[in-house]
């Protein structure tokens, strides 16, 4: 069992796949040594995107607060507090912040291999 605090992995950082805005990014996964999946919070800052790119794997968000806009291929749907988007292996896909308040989000997907750290 591994056990990690919020703090200790939060990081300011463009959020990935185009850099578009700013995000707050809480690497829980990081600190798992041989881990096969990814455990991250992302908080999309007002304005901020996570771009356009096609997934090697399911994904799962979670959306704690706040609104976006999830697309997948030609679909695109608004999203809330208390809803999960489930994206499969082979979409193109992204998530946009809409609204006043920041967009945050629980992110989970499978690694192709175990972790060596």
């Amino acid at each position: 069992m591994t056990v990690i605090d919020g703090e200790s992995v939060k990081r300011d950082e463009p959020p990935p796949h185009g850099n578009i805005g700013m995000s707050t990014a809480y690497r829980y996964s990081d600190a798992v040594p041989g881990r096969a999946m990814e455990f991250r919070k992302r908080v999309l800052h007002v304005g901020a995107a996570i771009g356009a790119h096609k997934l090697a794997h399911d994904e799962v968000y979670y959306v704690l607060s706040g609104e976006g806009e999830a697309f997948s291929g030609d679909r695109t749907e608004s999203v809330k507090a208390g809803q999960a988007i489930y994206f499969f292996a082979g979409e193109t896909m992204g998530i946009r912040q809409k609204g006043a308040q920041p967009l945050a989000l629980i992110i989970s997907y499978p690694l192709a291999t175990r972790a060596k750290n």
